[in-house]
């Protein structure tokens, strides 16, 4: 038996939730496939930009996550060694967005009203424990190939979304390459209750903290902080998870790094690569089965979330207006491909420059350059805009 829908999302978390509950909204059958048996507990992105609260507050979940979210309208530079802060606060630009802060939330959580909401939805379906195997597309649509706990189900639809992150079955079966680079370093992720906002004067909940031995990145969501920093490339993964490492990392920030309890540690490589095609026919790729960056900058959920947003209100111009689908897919690549490229890679990849301070005495030529921008109101406004993902979004709008 092949159940009938219009669109099948492979990948219940942030980007595929966005994109399955939009097309819902909308009108249009929508099944959301998830090979766990509920959203994981990811601590990986917990920064949610300005542009994507006011995706959110259209899509009517805004409050839910403000309501489990920390604001965070100021971000810092800081040099460890030296003491030296840069603070940038996001109301300098607040005639350029109804939200002027960040909000730190962990991703899991906007998954978790998603699908819930999907659930409950009458034009949609949320199946856990059910893994994407193959599919075949025609003229058509795609039939999609599907395990469950017992069988394998069959669904039929006019299209198919890969949000199924790095490791995309959707990417692989359509043998797309993966343009790009991993980095030789691991980045180390270390959370904890621990209140480290007592050890600083004036800590930002969203403050990066450059060195020459060791940058680190501190986040803090409503009940913890959570720590970023790199491994050595003579670091087993043994030695990064262990006690004795939580304990050196936590030492450079605290008093007493031995005494910290930590409730995540989480180790994961670290690519920037994008894919060469975002779609073939009607399979299309969003998210990070599309695109992949470094964390600095919280640029990699909010991007894969504008994906979901660019190509939902695309998916709704060909189902319900009776667009053009081929130009308006096309359209969708070309935008969305292009950000990837020119905003989110070249941006991360010049945030982690930033981080890594080169060793010797005085102000690094970074921090030269950011006390500049400091002290001048437009270059502020423009950095933090740019930081903010508004000029992206007005990029992309740009092209044809």
């Amino acid at each position: 038996m092949i159940e009938r829908t219009r669109v099948v999302v492979a990948g219940a978390g942030p980007v595929g939730g966005v994109l399955a509950y939009r097309l819902a909204e909308m009108g249009i059958d929508v099944v959301l496939i998830e090979p766990t048996h509920y959203p994981a507990e990811d601590m990986r992105a917990s920064t949610f930009h300005p542009p994507t609260l006011s995706m959110m507050q259209e899509l009517g979940v805004l409050d839910e996550l403000l309501a489990d979210g920390l604001k965070a309208p100021v971000y810092q530079y800081r040099n460890r060694r030296s003491g030296h802060v840069i603070s940038l606060d996001l109301g300098d630009i607040a005639d350029l967005t109804p939200y002027p802060f960040r909000l730190q939330c962990e991703q899991y959580k906007l998954a978790r009203i998603l699908t819930a909401r999907l659930a409950n939805h009458k034009h949609g379906r949320v199946l856990f424990q059910h893994r994407l195997l193959s599919y075949e597309q025609d003229a058509d649509g795609v039939t999609v190939h599907v395990e469950t706990p017992l069988a394998i189900d069959h669904f039929r639809c006019d299209y198919l979304i890969g949000a199924d992150g790095a490791s995309s079955t959707v990417r692989k079966w359509l043998d797309i390459e993966f343009d790009g680079f991993t980095y030789p370093e691991r980045f180390l992720t270390l959370s904890t209750a621990y209140p480290i906002h007592e050890h600083y004067e004036g800590l930002a909940n969203v403050s990066y903290m450059s060195d020459a031995q060791e940058w680190c990145v501190l986040l803090r969501v409503p009940k913890l902080w959570r720590v970023l920093v790199p491994s050595q490339l003579d670091e087993s993964e043994t030695d990064l998870l262990s006690d004795a490492k939580k304990t050196a990392v936590f030492a450079g920030l605290v008093p007493d790094g031995e005494a910290i309890e930590t409730y995540h540690r989480t180790l994961y490589r670290v690519h920037q690569r994008v894919a060469r095609n975002f779609r073939r026919g009607r399979v299309v790729l969003v998210g990070d089965a599309a695109h992949l960056n470094n964390p600095l900058g919280g640029f990699g959920m909010n991007s894969g979330i504008h994906d979901a947003w660019n190509l939902s209100t695309k998916l709704g111009e060909i189902m319900l207006g009776g667009g053009d689908a081929e130009a308006l897919l096309d359209h969708y690549e070309r935008q969305r491909r292009t950000i990837a490229n020119e905003f989110v890679q070249a941006q991360t990849i010049k945030n982690k420059q930033a981080m890594e301070a080169p060793a010797g005495d005085g102000p690094s030529p970074q921090e030269l350059k950011m006390d500049e921008l400091a002290a001048d109101l437009d270059m502020r406004r423009h950095y933090m805009a740019q930081q903010a993902m508004l000029h992206s979004l007005e990029r992309e709008a740009e092209i044809a």
